[in-house]
């Protein structure tokens, strides 16, 4: 397996770059199934990568053993929150798999990852060698994994964590990485009570199942300002949970009952209450196109946030709604977020 792809370009502007991208495709596949037929790597990275970066030179690419193909050309946001949206939009995008490719915006989990090896900084790195140790806090979607290989005392901090990741992107596949695993350290020594790296699927299968139903938190808080803070938030949340979501839809409702502390009570409340429900009856018809990720309320406001497709209907929804809003002018903002940053707060 080659690896390919720059990690570290600055954002620049895609234009129809998917679009040029599949036309250039269905043009160069001839060439392409030679290449790959002839396991010629250098000359795919020759054809393949300025295609890619003409996308977004963030964008990273590799071609690897297809599940239900030959093989896969995966072409991933490796991590980057601002690039997922568009990685999940070139393979919405991509053409039906057939028996030699099939298309995926994610790194997949490798059913022969314990069987894989590669060189490392000159060093060899089995999978069948990496032991894990595992942490699940109380109460958290979430497992920390201490990675310890044989060949990471030999390796610079950078070069450790590029094989961590590297290597459980193959065990659980990248979406998964970013849905189920925290804190990710390499160590230079073997982590006490560690297992082999083949049980983390496993371990993260059981804590997923504990997380099947749709549930919410209560949050409290300060504003900038000290005022007191409440949220409720859905838990988990998660963007990769909803990669074509990128567009952050706030809706600000001033409400004149409150309590000392600023908050909402008696018929605001209320009120409050109905109009999410309303909200939430709109969203459900949107259901492949939006999802109410958070609100909060503090100092005579409540701020609902909603994430969306921008090429669904829920702004315009949501515009609709506010209209019947009697207590002070209420207000859409509508911005594109990517890596939602508006909610970073409530992000599991």
């Amino acid at each position: 397996m080659r690896l390919f792809g720059r990690k570290d370009a600055d954002d620049e502007e895609t234009g129809d770059g998917i679009a040029e991208f599949w036309d250039w495709w269905q043009e160069a596949r001839p060439g392409l199934d030679s290449l790959v037929a002839e396991t010629d790597a250098d000359g795919l990275e020759e054809r393949l990568a300025p295609a890619v970066a003409a996308i977004h030179p963030g964008l990273v690419w590799e071609v690897a053993p297809g599940k239900g193909a030959a093989h896969a050309l995966v072409v991933t946001a490796a991590g980057d929150p601002e690039l997922r949206s568009l990685a999940h939009r070139w393979a919405k995008a991509a053409p039906p798999s057939d028996l030699l490719w099939e298309f995926h915006p994610s790194r997949q989990a490798n059913p022969q990852a314990m069987e894989l090896t590669l060189d490392v900084g000159g060093y060899e790195f089995a999978l069948d060698k990496l032991v894990l140790g595992l942490r699940v806090p109380r109460d958290q979607p979430r497992v920390d994994v201490t990675a310890y290989h044989p060949i990471f005392g030999e390796l610079d901090d950078d070069t450790r964590m590029e094989a961590t990741l590297l290597a459980l992107d193959w065990l659980l596949g990248e979406d998964d990485v970013a849905r189920w695993v925290g804190e990710i350290t390499p160590a230079t020594f073997q982590p006490i009570d560690s297992v082999a790296a083949a049980h983390l699927p496993a371990v993260v299968a059981d804590l997923a199942s504990g997380y099947t139903e749709e549930e919410w938190v209560l949050l409290e808080g300060q504003t900038a300002s000290g005022a007191p803070l409440v949220a409720t938030a859905r838990h988990p949340l998660r963007p990769v949970d909803y990669p074509l979501f990128d567009q952050h839809i706030a809706i600000t409702l001033p409400y004149a009952h409150r309590d000392e502390n600023g908050l909402p009570v008696g018929d605001s409340l209320a009120a409050l209450r109905d109009f999410e429900e309303r909200l939430a009856a709109r969203l459900l018809k949107l259901r492949d196109d939006a999802v109410l990720a958070a609100h909060m309320s503090a100092e005579g406001h409540r701020i609902i946030h909603v994430y969306a497709d921008p090429t669904g209907d829920a702004a315009i929804h949501a515009k609709e709604l506010i209209v019947s809003w009697e207590e002070g002018e209420p207000r859409v903002d509508v911005a594109s977020d990517p890596a939602w940053t508006a909610v970073v707060a409530f992000l599991t």
